[in-house]
Formats: structure tokens, C-alpha cells, sequence
């Protein structure tokens, strides 16, 4: 495995990232990996290290970088307060530009089939890779949301509203018990994209909470959740992404 951690610039400034493939039998489709509220962090290289292993040229950005390149939670009053502050001056808009120096960062490495692209959103970043979705319908084959926040909301940029521009293969993973992600938000999302005629997978899994899928959680860990939510990331990705000669091997 080739693992680099770089600075791409954006006109915003220098945003740090973690791009890491395989060493072999490139160029690789790609994986842009947008990362949840707790930030860039090991424990997400860790994951974008055990998609790469399967074929894929995973980049993860770090969307905090206007306000900082470090950021580490702690789960105390004001590191929480700082979490949410930060989350907060992000935007669909604000990332999907982002996006666009993650594709062209792609484009320029030879290591990388820029040609097939998905992406992954972990909580925040759900609303992000639907955005992304609906922004380039000609180029994100894929996506998977994975216990999405805020997928129902009153702005115009609303996942559900974006729905018709959505026309990628779209997996959504939901905890069952998840304050950022009510049943009945769920709901009005699902229906907006059986509408829509968006092809895509709503899949419940019992019993888990917002952030199921993270070791690092504690009691919040569900590793059955977990080995699923990674089961149906191999799947999507495989079918969606991997060139036709390696798929008729």
C-alpha cells in the first residue's frame, strides 16, 4: 500500500489530506471520503487504509481546514461546543467546491482512474455526498451515507430535494436509534427518491446509534453493524466502480 498525506490547494487555502492505494495494478477507481463531525483522524485513515486494500484510491480531506488542520475532540462541554462550531461553518456548497480539487488532484495522478469515482459520508457528511451527487451526475457513480445527519431540512439544498438530480446507485445505512436521523425524516427522504427514480438502498439496522460503526465509540460500537456497513461498502463500490476487464476476470 502507497499512504501520502498532502496539501491540495483550494481558494480557500491549503487542505490537508490523506490519499492512500494500492501499490500494484493501478490506475484504481477512486473513493473521495468525506469524514464525520469528530474530524480527520487516525481512526479514519485506518478505514480509508481498509477500502484502499480492496482496490480503490481513497482520498480523505480534511474539511476543517479553514478554521484548522488539527482538530482532536474532546467529549467534554467545550470540546463538544468547539465540534459543533466547526461543523457548522461547513456547506453542501462549501464541500462540493472542495470536491472539485479532490477531482483534480485525481485527474493528475496517474496511480488514479478519475473515470470511475464514488464517494462515502460518514454523519455530517451525508448531506455532502449527495450534494456531490446531484452536482455531477456524469461523474460520482456511487455513493453511500452511512447514519446521515440533517437528511431532511428545511433549506433548499436538502438531500430530499436534491433527489431528482441524484441519478448514481445511492446506499443510506440508518441506525435505528439516531437523534440526527428521526424515522419519519428518513421516511420523507426514501420517498423522495423512490419518486425521483434514483436507484438506491435504505437499509434499517436494528438496535444501533448514531456513530454505530466507529471502535472508537465505546457502547456505541455495533461490530455486527459495523462488518455489515462494510460489507455493503465492498459491495457498492466493486459493482459500481471497477473497470468491465477486471469484473469479466
Amino acid at each position: 500500500m502507497i499512504e501520502r498525506h498532502i496539501d491540495l490547494v483550494t481558494p480557500d487555502g491549503a487542505m490537508n489530506t490523506f490519499v492512500v492505494h494500492p501499490e500494484e495494478n493501478g490506475p484504481h477507481p477512486v473513493i473521495l471520503f468525506f469524514m464525520d463531525a469528530p474530524g480527520k483522524r487516525e481512526e479514519l485513515h485506518e478505514m480509508a487504509r481498509r477500502l484502499a486494500t480492496t482496490g480503490f484510491f481513497v482520498v480523505l480531506p480534511n474539511l476543517y481546514y479553514r478554521r484548522t488542520r488539527e482538530f482532536e475532540l474532546v467529549r467534554d462541554e467545550a470540546g463538544m461546543a468547539r465540534m459543533f462550531d466547526l461543523m457548522n461553518s461547513l456547506s453542501n456548497r462549501l464541500v462540493v467546491d472542495d470536491a472539485e480539487a479532490l477531482m483534480r488532484f485525481c485527474e493528475s495522478d496517474p496511480a488514479a482512474d478519475a473515470g470511475r469515482m464514488g464517494a462515502v459520508g460518514y454523519c455530517m457528511s451525508g448531506p455532502f455526498v449527495m450534494a456531490l451527487a446531484a452536482e455531477h451526475p456524469e461523474r460520482i457513480a456511487a455513493v453511500a451515507v452511512i447514519h446521515g445527519a440533517n437528511m431532511v431540512t428545511e433549506r433548499p439544498d436538502s438531500p430530499h430535494l436534491l433527489a431528482p438530480r441524484i441519478r448514481c446507485e445511492t446506499y443510506i445505512a440508518c441506525a435505528e436509534n439516531d437523534t440526527w436521523a428521526a424515522p419519519e425524516a428518513i421516511a420523507t427522504l426514501e420517498a423522495a427518491l423512490v419518486a425521483s427514480g434514483t436507484p438506491h438502498r435504505l437499509e434499517w439496522y436494528a438496535g444501533a446509534r448514531h456513530g454505530f460503526v466507529f471502535p472508537s465509540r465505546g457502547e456505541i460500537y455495533d461490530k455486527a453493524g459495523a462488518d455489515r456497513h462494510w460489507e455493503r461498502l465492498f459491495s457498492l463500490f466493486q459493482r459500481t466502480l471497477k473497470p468491465i476487464h477486471q469484473e469479466t476476470e
